[in-house]
C-alpha cells in the first residue's frame, strides 16, 4: 500500500502548509480507517485479558494543531511489510465478478451431424401380441397338374394243371383275384406297365409226381428268374419272387419250358395250385 510522507526531518511548514496537510490526514483517514482499526492477532490476546477497559479519547483538530505547532517538526511515518509481526491487517479486496449473461453472443449456425455410434445389446423379447383379426378370402388358385395313377396291382391264379410240348408256352391264368385298373391282361396272360417304377412279383406251383417243373418269369422276352424243382416221388409246393424296376410299357408274365424233358404243372377244378401276383412298390418320381 503507497505511504504519504508528511515532512521529512530539519523541515518546517507554514500556515499554508498545514492546511494541506491537515486535508491530507482527514483523507487518509477516511480511506484507511476500517483497515487500521483491525487489530493484529499478537494484540487480539492482550485486549482481551484487559476487559472492557475505555479507549482514550480522540484529538481533536485545534489540540492537534496545537501539538503540532509551526516550530516543532513532526515524527517520522513508519512504514510495514506484510512479512513483519505485528503487521497490520488489511482487508482483502473482493475479485471483481462479470455478469457473462451481458457477454452472451448470438446462436451459432448448426454443425455438421456426427458419426452413428454403436449398436447397443439385443433386448429382451416382448411379450406376444394379440391375434390379429381374420383376413378376407383369398383368389382361387391355378388349376394344378392332372392326377396320375401311382397304384399298380394284380392276383390271378389257375385251377387247370399245364404239360410242356415242343414250344414254349406262356402261363394264362383263369381266375382273377385282384386286377387294379385291369393292367394284367387275361387273355394274353401278361402284366403290362403303365405307372413306371419298382415292382414286385410272386409265382406259386405245385410240382406233379415223377415229372419236372420247369418255369421262368419273363420281362420282355427275357427270362429274370427261373423257379426248377427236380423229378420226385411226391409233389410239393415251389415258389420264387423277385423285384423289378420297370418302365412305362413293359411286358412281365411266366413262360413255360418246352417239352425236351417231362416238364408239367399240377392243379385242378377244386383248387387253385398256381399263383402269379404284383403290386408297385415306388413310382419312379417319387424322392
Amino acid at each position: 500500500m503507497p505511504l504519504l510522507v508528511i515532512a521529512g526531518p530539519g523541515r518546517t511548514m507554514g500556515s499554508r502548509g498545514r492546511g494541506l496537510v491537515l486535508g491530507c490526514c482527514l483523507l487518509l483517514a477516511f480511506a484507511s480507517g476500517p483497515v487500521l482499526g483491525r487489530v493484529p492477532r499478537d494484540q487480539q490476546g492482550l485486549q482481551e485479558q484487559e476487559g472492557t477497559e475505555e479507549p482514550p479519547p480522540l484529538e481533536d483538530h485545534a489540540e492537534r494543531d496545537e501539538k503540532y505547532s509551526p516550530h516543532q517538526e513532526l515524527p517520522t511515518p513508519r512504514c510495514f511489510r506484510c512479512c513483519d509481526p505485528g503487521a497490520p491487517l488489511y482487508q482483502a479486496i473482493p475479485a471483481p465478478q462479470i455478469n457473462i449473461t451481458i457477454l452472451k453472443g448470438e446462436k451459432g449456425d448448426r454443425g455438421d451431424r456426427g458419426l452413428q455410434g454403436k449398436y447397443g445389446k439385443t433386448g429382451l423379447a416382448g411379450a406376444r401380441g394379440h391375434v390379429g383379426p381374420k383376413g378376407q378370402k383369398g383368389s382361387i388358385g391355378a388349376p394344378g397338374d392332372r392326377c396320375k395313377n401311382h397304384y399298380a396291382a394284380f392276383s390271378v391264379g389257375r385251377k387247370k394243371p399245364l404239360h410242356s410240348n415242343d414250344y414254349y408256352q406262356t402261363v394264362v391264368f383263369d381266375t382273377e383275384f385282384v386286377n387294379l385298373y385291369g393292367h394284367f391282361n387275361m387273355f394274353t396272360g401278361k402284366f403290362y406297365c403303365y405307372v413306371p417304377g419298382i415292382y414286385f412279383f410272386s409265382l406259386n406251383v405245385h410240382t406233379w409226381n415223377q415229372k419236372e417243373t420247369y418255369l421262368h418269369i419273363m420281362r420282355n422276352g427275357e427270362e429274370a428268374v427261373i423257379l426248377y424243382a427236380q423229378v420226385s416221388d411226391r409233389s410239393i409246393m415251389q415258389s420264387q419272387s423277385l423285384m423289378l424296376a420297370l418302365q412305362e410299357q413293359d411286358e412281365v408274365w411266366v413262360r413255360l419250358f418246352k417239352g425236351e424233358r417231362e416238364n408239367a404243372v399240377f392243379s385242378d377244378e377244386f383248387d387253385t395250385y398256381i399263383t402269379f401276383s404284383g403290386y408297385l412298390v415306388k413310382h419312379h418320381a417319387e424322392p
